[in-house]
């Protein structure tokens, strides 16, 4: 066990705890905005589907239910304009984490292939790397790289931590890039949903990758969109090619979302207004947040999309943690996510309303 684990970076997060126990003991209580984790209700139609299926003593499907493959297609169509999208082009996963993190496995990447992630990236992606023993690089612009032994491009629009959203241009002009070089492309899409200052297009768009979803896969999650975290409900669209061998291969590892689950997902999928619902909550968290950061001293960057604000008072992020711990408010550090987010922390609009006043008026006392 230590061999695979002697691979692997120091867990992060620990180095937090110092700080949490600082905010913690605030008078008023901790504001954790360290972790986009969802807070709010999930929708009742979701708990229904669930419940529903509850009596479910038989092993669930790898490939899930034909409800739910037809759910995601139809929502893969309607909403990220999808074109030609079969059964074949999905394939659900049990949570987007999993995924990222045993993709370069399970596709049978080793040492001397490259898996290539954008400079500030969730930290999965050289996590997944690692544990598959091959090499890692982050860029910041992708078709920069040397393509040289590079297997898999990680693309993350809109990203976390920073919120940056990629253009049409851009996506469409790594995918062809990516292609003359037998790459293959992994788009994380999973905050596409929550578009505030753009709007962001997913690399299954026929104006992104010209009709065809060759060597382009894209990874979605109902995590933050329907507060579904706690259900482990994601799913991959794309190259039929790749997904193929990845269900055989999760066959036999038994990587199988549970059966009440996949009910839950396709019920999910099939409903717009509760994603309206929850994007107005975060909108004006994020609105309260960030009016209270620029008014004590930050300054925003990026931030045009997903569930954070990527904040920086021009100095150590460490110093920033600490100065905000202080005042009860916990958020994440910038280089949690790579050297260039040193001076930047990242602040999640995840809180409860109850819990994003206090932070404001703390930040504006």
């Amino acid at each position: 066990m230590s061999v695979v684990s002697d691979r692997l970076p120091a867990f992060p997060w620990d180095k937090l705890e110092p700080y949490k126990a600082t905010a913690a003991a605030h008078p008023d209580g901790i504001v954790d905005l360290s972790v986009g984790t969802p807070v709010d209700p999930v929708p009742e139609a979701v708990q229904k589907a669930l419940i529903g299926a509850a009596d479910s003593p038989g092993y669930p499907t790898v490939w899930g239910t034909p409800e739910l493959r037809d759910a995601i297609v139809g929502w893969a169509g309607r909403r990220l304009g999808a074109r030609d999208v079969t059964h074949r082009h999905v394939l659900p996963v049990v949570g987007s984490k999993e995924l990222v993190a045993w993709l370069p496995t399970q596709l049978g990447l080793g040492p001397g292939d490259r898996v290539a992630f954008p400079r500030l990236a969730y930290p999965t992606y050289e996590v997944g790397a690692r544990l598959a023993r091959a090499g890692h690089v982050a860029y910041d612009d992708p078709t920069e790289l040397d393509p040289a032994g590079l297997k898999l491009l990680w693309l993350n629009s809109p990203s976390n931590p920073t919120g940056r959203v990629l253009s049409k241009e851009e996506l469409t002009r790594t995918v062809a890039w990516a292609r003359e070089h037998d790459i293959l492309v992994l788009s994380d899409e999973c905050y596409l949903e929550l578009g505030w200052e753009a709007d962001p297009v997913s690399v299954l768009h026929p104006d992104v990758n010209g009709g065809s979803h060759d060597g382009i896969v894209s990874v979605h999650s109902l995590s933050k969109r329907s507060n579904l975290a706690g259900y482990r409900a994601a799913f991959l669209a794309g190259d039929p090619a790749v997904l193929g061998p990845l269900l055989q291969i999760r066959k036999h590892g038994g990587m199988m979302t549970p059966a009440p689950s996949q009910a839950a997902a396709a019920a999910a999928l099939g409903d717009d207004e509760h994603v309206r619902v929850q994007r107005e909550r975060y909108a004006a968290r994020r609105a309260a947040l960030r009016r209270a950061l620029t008014g004590h001293g930050f300054r925003i960057e990026h931030s045009e999309a997903g569930l954070y604000l990527w904040a920086t008072r021009d100095e150590s992020c460490w110093d920033t943690v600490a100065h905000l711990a202080d005042r009860g408010v916990l958020v994440a550090p910038g280089d949690f996510y790579g050297p260039a987010g040193e001076r930047f922390v990242r602040v999640a609009v995840t809180a409860t309303d109850e819990r994003v006043r206090a932070a404001v008026d703390r930040l504006t006392a």
